[in-house]
């Protein structure tokens, strides 16, 4: 109760700017949590033996059980080599390509907006100050100075300064976290795609192989 006073005076006293930074904090809060339930939950799907007992059925040449093996799977990397596997209208690298793209626009959903909010954050901050110290300055210029109304202007000026940063401050930290796990994300994506195209490709080269070792003949 205590605090939620202090904040409610905060947000009184540092003005009209005020309640768009209050906007743009609980979009950011909103994002973020959204964001790491997703990741939590991506972690939790991660299925590494599944996708290596897809591996060995490639490199078996057992086409038809790879892609029984990773039927159903949540695991992004693993659903992504099952599209990959099964690609009727396309080839399989660019039934990959697709696959991968479709998982990493998932993970890379709301990236945008937090960019944007932590740009956002500290220019409505500056704005504040501005409007904050145009107040002062009237009030000085006005014929009765009253020093309440310099120094209130000053603080209003000050405390949406620091709303502002603070926005950009608590977004910049996961968000960069998020484009870590990204990045990390694209590499599996990229390391599978290409265990995928070599496996495949060497069952490939042996289906080209005439019987006893005898080259196809033309």
């Amino acid at each position: 109760m205590f605090l939620g006073n202090i904040l409610l005076h905060y947000i009184d006293e540092g003005g009209p700017i005020m309640y768009p930074i209050l906007v743009v904090a609980a979009v950011a809060v909103c994002l973020i949590v959204e964001r790491l339930w997703w990741w939590v939950a991506l972690t939790r799907q991660r299925a590494p033996r599944v996708l290596e007992s897809v591996y060995e059925a490639l490199e078996e040449g057992k086409l038809e059980e790879a892609v029984r093996r990773s039927a159903g799977a949540a695991d992004p990397v693993v659903r992504m080599v099952h599209q990959g596997l099964n690609h009727p209208h396309t080839s399989m690298e660019g039934a990959l390509q697709v696959a991968s793209g479709q998982e990493l626009r998932a993970a890379g959903r709301f990236l945008g907006a937090m960019d944007t909010i932590v740009t956002l954050g500290p220019l409505l901050g500056l704005l504040g100050t501005v409007t904050g110290i145009m107040g002062s300055f009237t009030s000085i210029g006005s014929a009765e100075l009253a020093v309440e109304k310099v120094t209130g202007g000053i603080g209003e000026a000050l405390i949406a300064t620091a709303a502002g940063l603070g926005i950009a401050i608590v977004t910049l930290i996961p968000m960069n976290y998020f484009h870590s796990r990204l990045a990390s994300l694209q590499f599996d994506l990229e390391a599978a795609a290409n265990n995928v195209l070599i496996l495949a490709g060497r069952r490939g080269s042996a289906d080209t192989v005439a019987p006893e070792g005898r080259p196809p003949q033309a």
